[in-house]
């Protein structure tokens, strides 16, 4: 009994030494938010709560003044898009004091074993380049500048819009959906809103819906200001389409269940269909002669592209319906950024591709 208790007891202060280790994003005091109205608690571009992911928020002052805050570099690279903005006028949580410091000199460690907020890679900062230091010490990362870790955000947002849409599809809308039916009022003009934190502030404090967590309130607001407002999941006439009965010639699968991985070829009075650039390579060196057009999809938009003038990525980790596959991208940095994501082995133009090295992905 005696060696039971001892046990058990260095097991609970092993458990409370791992949990002290565990590192929070969430703010642990009262949170400094520098936006205006009701709205304020989220961010614009996705909603989330800034307390919860108050240590990976941005600050920026838009050109009319207006201040923003965000969850992550990754929604601030977003807005960029949108507005012009100053990266002066740029502010970032201190990970350690939880104090706003200016994102120019901050001390930022990317890629540490903390999840990422909006973005694969996780991206956090500093004031002092100690605390920067004692922090990867813990958690391991990579120390840069302001600079480069806002590149890292704009180089990686398609990949990053592609995995969250992948997760929103998957779990988020479909759950959002099911609240709406069921908990909400029916009559929510969208078009009163212009932005997700908006929609947000008026579900809880209006009570458009029945009493929802954090939680249930992020689901709710994805699916009508994405979905039902925006249109994210209707269907696009860029996608390549495919029917019922089309099967890849080479490996004679039917096509229309790869659709992330469709390709074909044209000819003046025919087509065929590959479930993927592979097969359709092997096809294509057999048959060169009167092609019109050659269509690929590309990995992150999910849209039809010139297969001839798209970018490849080969030997990288993840695979299609016949395993090793050369993956399509329209832009050149998509493919570049894809390629250091998932180890790829080199970046390829179509007209610089070998049959040797496309049966090569074979073995």
């Amino acid at each position: 009994m005696l060696f039971k208790n001892l046990f058990l007891s260095l097991f609970i202060l092993s458990s409370l030494s791992l949990s002290a280790q565990i590192f929070s994003k969430s703010a642990t005091t009262q949170p400094i938010l520098v936006q205006q109205g009701k709205e304020k608690k989220w961010c614009p571009i996705c909603g989330m709560n800034l307390k919860k992911f108050y240590k990976t928020s941005h600050a920026s002052i838009l050109k009319n003044g207006k201040d923003r805050q965000y969850c992550s570099l990754r929604c601030l690279s977003v807005d960029m898009q949108k507005y012009t903005i100053d990266t002066k006028t740029v502010q970032v949580i201190d990970a350690k004091t939880e104090q706003p410091i200016d994102a120019s000199s901050a001390f930022y460690v990317v890629g540490s074993k903390i999840y990422g907020t909006m973005s694969k890679v996780s991206k956090l900062a500093f004031k002092k380049e100690s605390d920067a230091v004692e922090f990867i010490k813990k958690y391991k990362g990579k120390l840069v500048s302001f600079e480069i870790a806002l590149n890292m955000a704009k180089n990686s947002l398609n990949s990053d819009i592609a995995l969250t849409l992948k997760k929103k599809r998957k779990k988020i809308y479909p759950m959002g959906k099911k609240i709406f039916e069921k908990r909400c009022h029916k009559d929510i003009n969208l078009e009163n809103y212009k932005e997700i934190n908006q929609l947000k502030s008026d579900i809880k404090n209006l009570q458009l819906c029945k009493l929802l967590k954090e939680k249930q309130l992020q689901a709710v607001a994805l699916y009508l200001f994405e979905v039902k407002k925006i249109g994210i999941l209707k269907d696009t006439k860029e996608s390549i389409h495919i029917s019922k009965d089309e099967k890849c010639p080479i490996c004679g699968m039917f096509v229309y269940k790869y659709p992330r991985w469709a390709a074909q070829i044209f000819y003046s009075q025919k087509h065929y269909s590959f479930d993927g650039v592979k097969d359709l390579l092997k096809y294509y060196f057999k048959h060169k002669k009167d092609i019109s057009k050659i269509l690929v999809t590309d990995y992150y938009s999910q849209k039809a592209i010139d297969g001839k003038k798209a970018y490849y990525v080969v030997g990288s980790d993840i695979y299609g319906p016949m395993g090793n596959e050369l993956i399509p991208f329209k832009d050149k940095q998509d493919a570049q950024t894809f390629y250091m994501d998932h180890r790829g082995s080199q970046v390829i133009k179509f007209q610089d591709i070998k049959i040797e090295e496309v049966y090569k992905l074979d073995e």
